[in-house]
C-alpha cells in the first residue's frame, strides 16, 4: 500500500426532511447565492423545501446549470456573485450543478477569467459552498472534483475546489427521477469504482473489498429500482454508493486508473453524450484492449463480484468483461459507439486531441492517443 493522507471534511446530512435542517447549517450572516438546474426542483417539492428553510436568510437564485456545466454559463453567475457580494453558495439539483457551483465559488474571488481555474487544475482561493442533492452519480457532494465544459471550443477539463462544508441526501428527492437518467447515474457510480479498483492486485485488501462491495450494491440494486423506485430503503442505498464510490475513501494507497473517464470526457464535448452513457461504451472496451495489463485483477474481479470460477483465465477474464458490458446493457445503456452513430472520424480526433496535449491515462500511465484510439475502435 502506497503512503496516504485522507481527510474529508464534509458533512454528510442525510435521510427524509432533512432539508429544513438548513436554516441551521447556513450561517444567518451569509449572503446566500442559491444555485439551480433547469427546474425539476420545482416539480418534486425540493425548491419549495430549500425556500422555507431559507425564509430568513439573505439569498439570490441563479438558474440553468446545464448538464456538463458550461464556462460560458458559469460566468454569468460569477458575474451575479460578484455583484451581490456573494460570501457563501448552495447547489441545489444533480452533480452538475454542485461541479458549476464548485468553480463560481472559485471564481467570485478570482479577478482573471474562470476558465483560468480550469486549466489550472487546482483552485488557490474559494468562498464557502454546500450542496442539496437530488440525483445520485457524481459523488461531487463529497470531494473536491468538477468538470467543466467550454462549448465554443468542445473541450471538458476537470478542476479541484475545497470540499462542500456539507452535503444534504434525502432519499425521497430521487423518486421523480427519469429511468435514463438513473441508468445513466448507475453507469458513473459502477465506473467512479472501476477507476479506482481494476488496476492491479495486492495492494489493499481493505480498498479491493470495499469497492467490490460497492460493485455488488450497484448490480443488486440496479433491477430493483426500476421495479420499485419509491422504496426509501433501496433509494437510500443508491444514494449513499454514488457518495462512498467517489468520496475518496477506497482509492486510500492504491493506485487509479481514470483513462475512461477521459476517454468519456471527449465523447461527451464532442457529441453531447450523457456523461454515464459514454462511460457505459468506453468501459468494456478499455477492458477488452487492456485485459493482459490487468489480468490479476480483471480474474479476482470475476470471481469476487461475478462469480466465475471455471474454466481456463482467457475464458474467465472474457466471461468477467461481457458480464460487465451486460450490466450496462440491463440498465438500458447502449454499449457500442455505432449505436451512437459515432465513427473513425471522431475515433481520429479524440486521438489527435491525445497526442497533441502529451497526455498518458491509466495506472501504468501508458494509455495515449494511440492506445485511446485502440479502445474506442475495440468499442465500434
Amino acid at each position: 500500500m502506497n503512503n496516504f493522507i485522507f481527510q474529508n471534511p464534509t458533512k454528510l446530512v442525510f435521510g427524509k426532511g432533512q432539508i429544513t435542517l438548513l436554516k441551521d447549517l447556513i450561517p444567518q450572516e451569509k449572503k446566500v447565492m442559491v444555485t439551480y438546474g433547469g427546474g425539476s426542483v420545482k416539480k418534486n417539492g425540493v425548491y419549495n423545501q430549500v425556500k422555507e428553510a431559507l425564509k430568513d436568510h439573505d439569498i439570490i437564485e441563479f438558474w440553468g446549470i446545464e448538464p456538463n456545466p458550461t464556462i460560458e454559463t458559469l460566468r454569468k453567475a460569477i458575474t451575479l456573485g460578484k455583484e451581490n457580494k456573494i460570501d457563501f453558495l448552495l447547489a441545489v439539483g444533480g452533480g452538475s450543478v454542485l461541479d458549476g457551483t464548485k468553480l463560481i465559488a472559485a471564481g467570485i474571488p478570482y479577478e482573471g477569467d474562470a476558465w483560468e481555474i480550469v486549466l489550472q487544475g487546482q483552485a488557490k482561493e474559494s468562498i464557502p459552498f454546500a450542496s442539496v442533492m437530488t440525483l445520485p452519480a457524481t459523488g461531487s457532494e463529497m470531494n473536491t472534483g468538477a468538470v467543466i465544459s467550454r462549448t465554443e471550443t468542445k473541450e471538458k477539463y476537470g478542476f479541484n475546489n475545497q470540499y462542500p462544508e456539507f452535503s444534504i441526501l434525502d432519499p425521497e428527492t430521487t423518486y421523480s427521477l427519469p429511468a435514463h437518467q438513473i441508468a445513466c447515474s448507475l453507469s458513473d457510480i459502477y465506473v467512479h469504482v472501476m477507476e479506482q479498483y481494476m488496476t492491479t492486485t495486492g495492494q489493499s485488501r481493505i480498498m479491493d473489498r470495499w469497492a467490490e462491495g460497492l460493485l455488488q450494491t450497484v448490480i443488486e440494486i440496479a433491477p430493483q429500482i426500476r421495479k420499485n423506485q419509491t422504496d426509501y430503503n433501496l433509494m437510500a442505498d443508491y444514494m449513499l454508493v454514488a457518495t462512498l464510490a467517489l468520496n475518496d475513501m477506497i482509492r486510500m494507497g492504491v493506485s487509479q486508473d481514470w483513462a475512461t473517464h477521459m476517454i468519456g470526457h471527449e465523447l461527451t464535448a464532442l457529441h453531447g453524450l450523457t456523461h454515464g452513457a459514454s462511460l457505459a461504451i468506453v468501459l468494456p472496451a478499455t477492458l477488452r484492449v487492456l485485459k493482459e495489463q490487468k489480468k490479476d485483477k480483471l480474474l479476482q474481479y470475476g470471481e469476487r463480484v461475478f462469480g466465475i470460477t471455471e474454466g481456463s483465465e482467457e475464458k474467465r477474464i472474457e466471461e468477467a468483461i461481457e458480464k460487465t458490458e451486460g450490466f450496462f446493457r440491463s440498465l438500458g445503456l447502449n454499449t457500442r459507439l455505432s449505436e451512437e452513430g459515432i465513427g473513425e472520424e471522431t475515433i481520429n480526433t479524440i486521438a489527435e486531441r491525445f497526442n497533441k496535449a502529451g497526455v498518458t491515462y491509466g495506472e501504468k500511465r501508458n494509455v495515449t492517443g494511440n492506445v485511446a484510439k485502440e479502445i474506442l475502435r475495440s468499442a465500434l
